[in-house]
């Protein structure tokens, strides 16, 4: 939404940082409320993955089709921001014990959920039965999931990816996935969006995708437009403006 005011123009949307990076928008504003939505369609995704044998009908079912717990097992959290904060604590409630990589640690959060800080990514990875990740995107995270680190997961561990498509190389994933190395993967996110419809991952029986849905709620966008409207109205009469993104 594009405006003028105090002799100047006011840009206010609800894109992402690096989604604003990417259409040269320059000074994005993002709001907070996506965070509800979007960690909770984490551990809906981590749900799915979970009981990823589906069979097509009621009639016949495939020979695997029992699936696996949430309770009891590892969760990986790689990014431990506000929402994947806000996982944690849903984890905490299924039980599950938590792990995760992040930049710098939280001890505060850390204690509050339980989770146990990996420095090293490879050492999250080689413990985790869920891989979930939620980092931004940017130059050091693009690719962070590649071959290595699909071969320092378990044979028997699930990823599953909502923060954005690049932050995993789907080469890399694909050979994962049909060779063994991992067993599933849950996407909301891919690149590009939507993938081609002779994209491998759209034929796995061992992928759950979604078509990055994870903050699409009635609830979330109508909040997220009132906060865009209210940000613009505040730049306009020369008031802070909360969540404003510069440093472009």
């Amino acid at each position: 939404m594009l405006t003028k005011g105090n002799g100047g123009r006011v840009l206010a949307t609800y894109y992402t940082r690096q989604d604003c990076r990417h259409h040269v928008i320059p000074k994005p504003w993002r709001p907070l409320v996506v965070g509800n939505p979007l960690h909770s369609s984490g551990c809906y995704l981590c749900c799915g993955a979970h009981q990823i044998a589906v069979s097509p009908n009621t009639v016949r079912f495939h020979a695997n089709w029992v699936g696996g717990d949430i309770t009891g097992m590892t969760l990986g959290i790689v990014g431990m921001g506000r929402i994947g904060y806000k996982i944690a604590q849903r984890a905490k409630a299924f039980e599950m014990k938590i792990l995760y990589h992040n930049r710098h640690r939280r001890p505060e959060e850390e204690k509050s959920v339980g989770a146990s800080y990996c420095e090293r990514l490879d050492d999250l990875l080689q413990q985790s039965d869920y891989v979930m990740l939620v980092v931004n995107l940017s130059p050091e995270t693009e690719k962070l999931m590649g071959k290595h680190e699909f071969q320092m997961m378990k044979p028997s561990a699930m990823l599953i990816n909502i923060s954005r498509g690049l932050v995993v190389d789907q080469e890399a994933l694909v050979e994962a996935l049909e060779t063994g190395q991992i067993k599933a993967a849950a996407l909301d996110v891919t690149y590009p969006e939507p993938l081609p419809r002779d994209h491998p991952l759209l034929k796995m029986s061992n992928v759950v995708l979604a078509p990055h849905m994870g903050t699409a709620t009635r609830g979330a966008l109508r909040l997220m437009m009132e906060e865009m409207v209210q940000s613009m109205m505040d730049a306009v009469n020369g008031l802070p403006v909360s969540n404003e993104v510069t440093g472009f």
